[in-house]
C-alpha cells in the first residue's frame, strides 16, 4: 500500500505527472516528498518528477539524509530505465527490419511511439516492452520473425492466439520483452464491440503515419481497454494525445475513429476523467461531444478522479471494484453498428 496523500498533495502529484506543467516549488517536508515519490512510481510518472526535481535544483530540497539517499537510487533506476528503453527500441527496429524483410506489413505502438511524439522530453516516457501490431493473418508469419531474431515465446500459444497478443523474450535476457499484436483490444467479451488493428489505425491515419488522432485512440484503448486505469501513466499518455490534437480536422478523425472502431463508450469516459484529473478543458469538451447513453452514464459515475488516484491507497477495494465494474459494462454493452452491415 502507498503512503496516504491529503487532497493537497493529490494536487501536487498531478502537477508533477503533467509533462507540460510548471515545476512545483512549494517547500516540501521530507515525509510529504517521499510519499509523493512512492506515489509517483507507482503511478508511471516518476520519471516527469524526477526531471521537474532536477531543474528546480537540489538546494531546495528538505536537508534529509534519508530522502537524498532515496532520490539518488530513484535517479540511479531512472537512469537504468532509460538505458532499457534504448536496448528495447534497437530490438524493436530490427524485428522491424526482419518483418519488412518478409514483407509482413507492421507498425510500433504505444511506448517508443509515445515517447517521441507525444512528450518534449522523451526521456518523460520510458517503456518496458516494445508492441508490434500486425494483421491476425500475419501473426504467424511475424512470430516466426521474432523467434529467428532470438526470442523465445512466453506466453501459451493458444491462449496467445485468442487474446491476439505474444510475449515474447529475448533469450539472453528475459527483462527484454516484445509483444505482438493482432488487436490492441485482447478481451474477447470485449471484442464484439470494439476492435483497434492494423487496418483500423491504417484508416484513421489516413494515409499518413501515427497521427495524432490515432496515438490518442491508440492511448485510449490502452487506458480502458488493455487496462483498467490503473495508473495515472494512461491518462498522461492520453492528456499528451488531447493536447497534440492541433486542428478540428484532427479531433473529427478522432471522432470518426471512435465511432468506426466502436470505442465512443471508452472514448467519453478517459477523456473525461483526464480532463478532471489535469483541468484541461480540450478533454472535457471532446468527452462532451460523444451523445451518452446507458453504458456512458453508468460509466462516469464509476470512473472518478479517486478511483485513479487511490488504486493503491486504503481505498485500493472500492477502486478495484469500480473498475471491475466498469470492465462489465465494456463487456455488456451494446455491440456497436458497422456501417453497411444490416
Amino acid at each position: 500500500m502507498l503512503p496516504p496523500l491529503t487532497p493537497a498533495d493529490e494536487k501536487l502529484l498531478l502537477r508533477f505527472a503533467d509533462p507540460e506543467s510548471t515545476a512545483v516549488d512549494d517547500n516540501l517536508s521530507a515525509k510529504a516528498l517521499s510519499a509523493l515519490l512512492d506515489n509517483a512510481e507507482f503511478h508511471g510518472v516518476l520519471p516527469i518528477m524526477l526531471r521537474k526535481l532536477r531543474e528546480r535544483g537540489d538546494v531546495h530540497l528538505p536537508d534529509d539524509p534519508a530522502l537524498q539517499l532515496k532520490l539518488s537510487g530513484l535517479r540511479d533506476q531512472a537512469t537504468i530505465a532509460t538505458g532499457q528503453s534504448m536496448l528495447l527500441q534497437y530490438h524493436g527496429d530490427r524485428i522491424m527490419k526482419g518483418l519488412a524483410a518478409e514483407g509482413i506489413p507492421a507498425r510500433i505502438v504505444k511506448g517508443p511511439v509515445f515517447a517521441r511524439k507525444l512528450y518534449r522530453n522523451i526521456s518523460d516516457r520510458p517503456f518496458t516492452d516494445i508492441d508490434i501490431l500486425v494483421e491476425p493473418g500475419n501473426l504467424a508469419r511475424a512470430n516466426q520473425v521474432i523467434a529467428a531474431s532470438g526470442f523465445e515465446l512466453g506466453s501459451d500459444e493458444a491462449e496467445s492466439y485468442q487474446l491476439q497478443e505474444f510475449k515474447w523474450l529475448e533469450k539472453g535476457n528475459s527483462s527484454l520483452l516484445i509483444e505482438l499484436h493482432g488487436d490492441l483490444v485482447h478481451d474477447t467479451g470485449m471484442r464484439r464491440r470494439l476492435s483497434l488493428g492494423f487496418r483500423e489505425l491504417g484508416t484513421i491515419d489516413g494515409g499518413a503515419k501515427d497521427t495524432p488522432a490515432a496515438l490518442l485512440t491508440i492511448a485510449i484503448v490502452h487506458a480502458a481497454g488493455g487496462h483498467k486505469f490503473h495508473r495515472l501513466q494512461l491518462c498522461v499518455d492520453v492528456l499528451q494525445g488531447v493536447r497534440a490534437l492541433g486542428s478540428p480536422e484532427s479531433e473529427t478523425r478522432l471522432l470518426e475513429a471512435a465511432r468506426t472502431t466502436g470505442i465512443e463508450l471508452e472514448l467519453a469516459i478517459v477523456l473525461d476523467v483526464t480532463g478532471r484529473l489535469f483541468g484541461e478543458a480540450r478533454a472535457l469538451e471532446l468527452a462532451g461531444r460523444i451523445k451518452p447513453d446507458l453504458s456512458i452514464r453508468l460509466a462516469g459515475r464509476l470512473i472518478t478522479t479517486n478511483t485513479l488516484l487511490r488504486v493503491n491507497s486504503r481505498e485500493k477495494i472500492g477502486s478495484r471494484l469500480r473498475r471491475d465494474a466498469f470492465r462489465w459494462i465494456q463487456r455488456l454493452a451494446k455491440a456497436r453498428a458497422v456501417p453497411g452491415k444490416v
